[in-house]
């Protein structure tokens, strides 16, 4: 609800005089609220976000634009915007009907324009955003994200925000190297497993972390170092050299997190993963 005021004045031979102050109110008939589907994000999600606006007024609202700041924060001397709209990506419900998706300029910021909500009913605009490098990726990490309804003959701009975290979980990704990639018969082989976690949370001892691997050609005498410590069976794996199966022990394998630096002059987040490397040495 707004309250406004209005005087008149009155002037006649180098006399002026108001009138008395009258007062009014507007009733504020639309409503908006924005909603992300999932509020948890790492880099490189896609984000789908709902901005939903209903009108409790007998007119129709129309012509309204929305804006939307894509998660823009300070940065230096200027801003970095942590979110990337997907072209294409709107949908514009009237009244749970989808219709022709409104006009759009991708930004940022991101603008939709030409939306209305009929007299008593409700408009939805879907659209999705991908999570670039400058949303923080750390625990804790928050991407703040305005929409401002204007136009249309509203009085006063409606302002949404929804606010979406970091997820706070190890993330890990494996690769395995042989060397030498040609040997004779009763040579000497090493397989190297490099595991790097991107995660803000490290791997601990509780999460039960194994790498398991079937050798052919079947490996004797093995040897085992995680980042140079030697390995002992069955303490920290097992082996049968009958089959080649190799297994570390569930929980023996710790990885730690990520850590990030924020460029000083981009703004992009830099990711140096937690590293351990496993060495696995044999002979064919």
């Amino acid at each position: 609800m707004a309250v406004f005021y209005n005087q008149a004045t009155l002037s006649y031979n180098d006399t002026v005089t108001n009138s008395n102050i009258v007062s009014g109110e507007i009733v504020e008939v639309l409503s908006a609220a924005k909603t992300a589907v999932v509020d948890r994000y790492t880099v490189g999600d896609t984000v789908t976000y709902l901005v939903s606006i209903v009108n409790s007024g007998a007119v129709p609202f129309t012509g309204l634009t929305v804006t939307d700041d894509l998660g823009a924060y300070p940065f230096g001397t200027g801003s970095v915007t942590p979110l990337t709209y997907v072209d294409g990506s709107v949908r514009y419900y009237v009244n749970g009907d989808l219709v022709a998706a409104p006009a759009v300029t991708a930004g940022p910021p991101l603008t939709i324009s030409g939306i209305t909500v009929p007299a008593n009913g409700s408009a939805i605009i879907a659209y999705q955003a991908r999570v670039n490098g400058f949303a923080p990726p750390t625990e804790g990490g928050q991407v703040v994200n305005t929409a401002v309804i204007s136009g249309g003959g509203l009085t006063t701009p409606l302002t949404v925000t929804e606010t979406i975290t970091a997820e706070a979980a190890p993330s890990l990704t494996i690769t395995k190297s042989l060397s030498p990639e040609t040997v004779t018969e009763n040579g000497e082989l090493t397989y190297t497993f490099i595991i790097q976690n991107t995660g803000s949370l490290p791997v601990t001892a509780a999460d039960n972390a194994a790498v398991t691997d079937t050798f052919d050609p079947v490996l004797q005498g093995l040897a085992v170092t995680v980042d140079g410590t030697v390995w002992t069976e069955p303490a920290n794996y097992t082996y049968d050299e009958a089959t080649g199966v190799f297994a570390t022990v569930p929980g023996q394998l710790t990885v730690p997190a990520a850590t990030f630096t924020q460029d000083p002059e981009t703004g992009a987040f830099i990711t140096q993963p937690g590293i351990v490397t496993i060495r696995v040495r044999g002979t064919v």
